[in-house]
């Protein structure tokens, strides 16, 4: 009997964290547009549908000890991996359960009531039946007042790209001896109908960068984007009028500068947008505008609007901590919608202050070069520094957090540099959350913390070296690989210099070492 419901689970999923299902940042989204967030300073609960590799359910367990979090896949080695991984973190407050959606809609895990809620990819990857079963399941944990995210593949922005996923289906289905996954012949063939001219491909040059990431990706990703059975991606409308069986009420985007629509709508499209009768509508028709292809939505059961004042109360206890050195701080930001420009009277105080210090939101308003500004521009500010990569966000509160489970999990995840790349972040305690690394920074982590005491420059430049060529690994510089081991080794210990002048504060900020 198929225990896959047509879910290609021949190949485990890439591990991969995403900040957005941290309990800390969704309760940032629903400040952000004035809802009520669910309080952190007494215990919670988190649960994780469909967890995949189960980094993001370890990353946010081992930063955020107050809260008791679950999470669920139905994939015997993924539970096997995140499992291991909990162990060696000694994560007494995560518990990992091998369950189908029915089986969990179904009551038949001992589950508590749930916080939090969230899927990443799931919804659009699954049948009908089983999307179904993800609305039972909200409906029967969630508390009022609790937070969903769902994120999923959306309409209109696949539009061009649906014939390329169903041929990729359908050649792996009838040639599965292409390769072990049946992948790789299928997108080679999609190569070679690119190649003959194939009106598809002629007429929808917009496909061109979706064929490119077939080619090029990591295959264990671009099984789970592309070669389920039941893949559709949905209209935003749509799942809106789904999650309404479990009483759930959109509040926004995780993706926090969609909370501004000035910064990606003219006012022509504002005032169209006024117009309509519902705010599923709108933000259908905001996916018209944007051609949006992914959606990162949160949901509350029983959605409370909060006066200005509280909102304001709420936000002011969020803060920020510098990414990057100051030197590369930029007012020219890269979100998802596209570049923005930063004022310079506005975010060259911001910049000085965090390269100081985390500071709140607060204290930013409250800088005499800011005078005039609120903390709602504040979370302005913090929107665009964080989706543009320039700063992290976190709640006051994670300054008490203790830092020892993150720092456990965070030796098991720098040590794995030792057989792959695979496991490309470490735990946050400060922000509750994590934060991706390449693997340099992992190994210069783990020789650090593998050592006792203080370590100089000239041994740690060593000691990276010596585990880097006995990994068999050689430096990219310029986008060439080096080749000898003189030039592999000077290049090696520049970027070890640089790594501790520009990381080493930043990891003592977050509480990562």
């Amino acid at each position: 009997m198929d225990w896959t419901g047509g879910y290609a689970s021949y190949i485990e999923y890439s591990a991969g964290f995403y900040l957005e299902q941290g309990p800390s940042y969704l309760n940032f989204v629903c400040a952000l547009n004035g809802m009520e967030p669910v309080p952190l300073d007494r215990p919670y609960t988190c649960f994780e549908l469909g967890f995949g590799r189960g980094l993001t359910a370890n990353v946010l367990a081992a930063g955020n000890p107050n809260g008791k979090f679950y999470a669920a896949d139905f994939n015997p080695a993924h539970v096997a991996g995140a499992q291991a991984m909990a162990d060696a973190a000694q994560l007494d407050n995560l518990v990992l359960l091998e369950h189908n959606f029915a089986e969990l809609a179904q009551g038949k895990a001992d589950l508590p009531p749930f916080d939090f809620i969230t899927l990443h990819g799931i919804y659009t990857w699954v049948n009908a039946e089983n999307r179904q079963h993800i609305i039972d399941f909200i409906a029967r944990y969630l508390k009022p007042g609790g937070i969903v995210y769902i994120s999923y593949n959306c309409m209109p922005g696949w539009t061009a790209a649906l014939p390329l996923q169903r041929l990729l289906v359908e050649y792996a289905d009838a040639f599965p001896h292409q390769s072990e996954t049946g992948f790789t012949g299928a997108a080679a063939f999609l190569k070679q109908l690119q190649a003959l001219d194939a009106g598809y491909f002629t007429q929808n040059p917009s496909v061109e960068q979706k064929l490119d990431v077939v080619g090029k990706g990591d295959e264990s990703y671009l099984v789970h984007e592309y070669m389920h059975k039941h893949w559709q991606p949905m209209y935003h409308a749509d799942v809106v009028r789904d999650v309404a069986a479990a009483k759930l009420d959109f509040v926004g985007s995780a993706n926090l500068p969609f909370a501004f629509p000035g910064l990606y709508l003219n006012q022509e499209r504002q005032d169209m947008l006024a117009t309509m009768p519902n705010a599923a509508l709108r933000e259908t028709i905001k996916d018209y505008f944007l051609n949006t292809g992914f959606r990162r939505d949160v949901f509350v059961r029983g959605a409370r609007k909060m006066s200005i004042v509280r909102q304001f109360e709420c936000l002011a206890q969020y803060g920020l901590v510098l990414m990057v050195p100051r030197s590369a701080c930029t007012l020219q930001m890269k979100v998802s919608f596209g570049k923005l420009t930063g004022t310079e009277e506005l975010y060259t105080p911001v910049f000085d202050a965090l390269a100081q210090r985390p500071h709140t939101l607060a204290e930013l308003a409250a800088l005499p070069s800011l005078q005039g500004h609120n903390v709602g521009m504040m979370a302005q500010v913090a929107a665009l520094l964080t989706a543009s990569g320039q700063a992290s966000l976190y709640h006051r509160d994670g300054a008490q957090t203790d830092p020892a489970p993150g720092r456990r999990l965070n030796r098991y995840l720098a040590a794995q540099v030792r057989y792959g790349d695979e496991y490309r972040v470490l735990a946050t305690p400060l922000a509750g959350s994590g934060i991706e690394t390449d693997l340099m920074m992992r190994l210069v982590y783990w020789i650090l913390t593998s050592q006792q005491g203080q370590i100089d420059l000239p041994t740690l430049q060593q000691q990276v070296w010596q585990a880097f060529h006995a990994m068999g690994r050689k430096v990219m510089k310029g986008g060439v690989v080096l080749d000898g081991d003189d030039e592999n080794r000077a290049e090696l210990n520049i970027k070890v210099e640089e790594l501790v002048r520009d990381k080493l504060p930043l990891w003592r900020q977050l509480k990562i070492l």
